[in-house]
């Protein structure tokens, strides 16, 4: 009995530790997504459709690091394996970039800003978040092929990506009034929030393991798969593409619905203190759903629990939008949101880790790092587009950040990209993954596996 209270033990603390690096990653992915667009706008004074253009180019840097990055994971051999020593050696780097990013020199001209906008953008975004997250991503896959403990796994990675969030969402405006309220403060609340940063992904490094190996790599053996080979595996692996896609489209969602909550909080519901409201609660009710909704998964599937959650969040948007705007309907449409919301975050990354098992089975190749790096690319591209098409839409409302008061394009176009858009992402994710049938399919692939497995010893 002692020994398997160590063991459960053991296997809470390592799905912690696995979390962990969702949170440290999420420190700055969340402030990129929720106050980035804010700070160059209203803080440092850059150009909000120059900024918008600069983040869309710069996904096509972004995509070629990704399948870069891919590769390299594939190709690492260590003693801590192929994903975890890069947790380690990206983690510094990581924080000192995000430092970087809120650090736009004041006294610099409007070019001069962009230029340095285009560098640590594309030093953070295409270099360092790309060199620490895609390991992040691949390690799920390592760890277990178990589906359950995939989701298991899934769950606890947005619970600490939600901590995260809400984190960031909490006390970022806190912390910069708390500093001065000016250009400086947001440099030294991203200190703070760097440290933080470095502690996560040591607890991530140190606390979890590489497991799996491919089904035809012998005793201590790797699989170095040629890289056009991979490539064109994942173009046969049809359930790849169809999550690439969703995650393009929940990542759009995701830039330009978390772009725009300030400017939603500010503009149409009157304070832009209330982007703390909403956010909180809405992260709060994802953390507690997210563990409940394990069990939905276990009883009726990864995809279905899903597509639930895609309507539930289109239902809260609507209420949001129509409500009137009132304390009442900021609460209940946030935990409406932050359930629809669990019910994705608990989901997509197991789905991810699943199509690896399906494409090894059809193709004979296993690439944690090439897949993961290929969808990383897939979403990066929607957030590049979510935040072009936030600065963009923003600018032909004829946003204004130092105006007292926003015209009234303005506020519809602040409508626009915090409601309509996402409601369409949701529409568009659910007719996807009604073509998604690997729940049904993966057991009779994992034993396929393991009688290969077993051949090839």
């Amino acid at each position: 009995m002692e020994q398997k209270n160590k063991l459960t033990f053991a296997k809470l603390a390592e799905r912690f530790s696995y979390g962990c690096g969702d949170f440290g990653c999420n420190i700055i992915y969340t402030a990129m997504s929720a106050f980035l667009m804010f700070y160059y706008s209203d803080y440092a004074g850059v150009n909000t459709l120059a900024v918008g253009t600069i983040m869309l180019v710069s996904r096509v840097f972004d995509g070629v690091s990704d399948i870069i990055m891919g590769i390299i994971v594939d190709r690492t051999k260590s003693r801590f394996g192929k994903a975890r020593p890069w947790l380690l050696r990206m983690c510094i780097p990581f924080a000192i970039s995000g430092i970087l990013l809120f650090s736009v020199p004041a006294g610099m001209s409007e070019t001069a800003k962009l230029v340095y906008v285009f560098v640590t953008y594309n030093l953070t975004s295409t270099v360092i978040y790309t060199a620490i997250n895609v390991p992040y991503s691949s390690l799920n896959a390592l760890m277990t092929q178990d589906p359950y403990e995939r989701s298991v796994l899934s769950i606890f990675r947005n619970v600490l990506a939600t901590c995260g969030t809400l984190l960031i969402n909490l006390v970022t405006l806190p912390l910069v009034r708390a500093f001065g309220d000016n250009a400086s403060a947001w440099t030294k609340a991203f200190v703070v929030l760097g440290f933080l940063a470095v502690a996560a992904f040591l607890i991530n490094f140190a606390g979890t393991k590489e497991r799996v190996k491919p089904a035809s790599a012998g005793e201590g053996e790797t699989q170095n798969v040629p890289v056009k080979e991979g490539i064109l595996a994942l173009f046969q692996n049809k359930y790849w593409i169809m999550m690439t896609g969703v995650l393009a489209l929940f990542f759009l969602y995701y830039a330009i619905n978390g772009g725009t909550t300030v400017y939603y909080a500010k503009e149409v519901l009157g304070d832009a203190d209330l982007v703390g409201t909403i956010n909180g609660i809405y992260n709060a009710i994802q953390i507690i759903g997210m563990f409940l909704i394990a069990k939905l998964v276990k009883k009726y599937g990864k995809r279905n629990v899903f597509s639930i959650g895609l309507i539930l969040a289109a239902v809260g948007m609507l209420i949001l939008e129509f409500g009137g705007g009132s304390m009442p309907v900021i609460v209940v449409t946030s935990l409406i949101r932050g359930i629809g919301n669990a019910c994705g975050g608990a989901t997509m990354w197991a789905m991810v880790s699943d199509t690896i098992d399906y494409g090894e089975w059809k193709t004979g190749y296993r690439t944690e790092g090439l897949v993961n790096s290929a969808c990383s690319f897939g979403y990066k591209i929607g957030n590049g587009v979510g935040s072009a098409l936030l600065g963009l839409i923003l600018e032909i409302g004829g946003y204004v950040g130092t105006a007292s008061v926003q015209t009234a394009s303005a506020v519809t176009a602040i409508r626009v990209c915090f409601v309509w858009i996402p409601i369409g992402v949701f529409a568009a994710c659910f007719l996807i993954l009604r073509f998604y049938h690997l729940d049904d399919e993966f057991e009779g692939i994992i034993d396929d596996l393991k009688k290969r497995a077993v051949d090839s010893k």
